[in-house]
């Protein structure tokens, strides 16, 4: 009875992590195709699928060179002559991605704590009321927002600033950081703030000294998620930024690339896996904090 009890928990191991090998493998196929087709020729991508690299295999680093330096395309002069230029290179767009996505990570993560430890742990009038407000927001899709803010940036003349996008990642990042750092923050022992209050430490002094320090796993949780939404983004910067040279970020930088007719994919790949570099390294630095974040914020015990 024992040994059969020992095989069939071993066939039931040897059947999951059969199931989760095939999925990963399924899940990276697709990004495993771009990583080969970023180091192929513009010719062989439009002739061949990716997987005949593997058996006819002619590689090139060109198209990370040209993506980083800037697509050359064709102008007509004055004299009515085809001539072929050099496009604007990735640095100013990565600058702009910086400038986009730090402030509009730092800010709304910061309004969302102090918010998240008020609902907690202050009592005042409406205090339910509000927080059920927050959470119903969750719902309303970002797009239909689009149109009434771009208004009202008009009429307060923001448009194509950097604090008008902000502004918008802020609104839009901060009902979901005000709901998981809630439910974190609540689970917090009341005892340590007991502790504090009878010591005389003030709101503040609480929030910066306890608070926070102890929210850190789910605070680098929500660093990751609104990082990448922001980094990631073409949207909203689109919007409310514009397509200026002076303010395009990286993903309207990568737009440009495929070209008028959709046509270099081979240098969209090579781009897109330049651009991945900050993000990994984002992930990389928070990912032993994210699990424990995310569960911890988003189940109420």
């Amino acid at each position: 009875m024992g040994g059969s009890a020992k095989q069939q928990k071993l066939i039931g191991s040897v059947l999951v992590y059969g199931v989760l090998i095939i999925l990963c493998v399924i899940w990276t196929l697709p990004t495993l195709g771009t990583l080969v087709t970023s180091f192929r020729h513009r010719d062989d991508t439009k002739r061949t699928g990716w997987w005949t690299a593997f058996s006819d295999p002619n590689f090139t680093m060109s198209n990370y060179q040209q993506a980083v330096a800037g697509k050359e395309v064709e102008i007509v002069d004055s004299s009515g002559n085809r001539v072929t230029v050099a496009g604007k290179d990735m640095s100013q767009a990565f600058i702009n991605s910086l400038t986009v996505t730090i402030p509009s990570v730092v800010i709304p993560l910061l309004i969302a704590a102090f918010a998240a430890y008020g609902f907690a742990w202050l009592n005042f009038p409406g205090r339910k009321f509000f927080f059920t407000f927050v959470v119903a927001l969750m719902v309303v899709p970002l797009q239909i927002a689009l149109v009434p803010i771009l208004r009202d940036y008009k009429t307060l003349d923001l448009n194509g600033t950097w604090l008008a996008i902000w502004l918008a990642h802020t609104g839009f990042g901060l009902t979901l950081s005000i709901y998981l750092l809630f439910n974190y923050i609540s689970t917090l022992p009341r005892d340590i703030l007991e502790s504090a209050f009878m010591d005389g430490a003030s709101q503040f002094t609480i929030f910066t000294r306890l608070i926070l320090p102890l929210s850190i796993p789910a605070i680098a949780s929500l660093t990751i998620l609104q990082f990448l939404w922001v980094w990631n983004d073409f949207l909203v910067a689109t919007v409310f930024l514009g397509t200026k040279n002076e303010v395009m970020v990286l993903t309207q930088y990568l737009q440009g690339l495929v070209g008028e007719r959709a046509s270099d994919w081979h240098l969209l790949t090579a781009g897109a896996f330049v651009t991945m570099i900050v993000p990994l390294i984002v992930f990389f630095a928070l990912q032993r904090f994210f699990v424990r974040g995310m569960l911890a914020g988003s189940v109420k015990g």
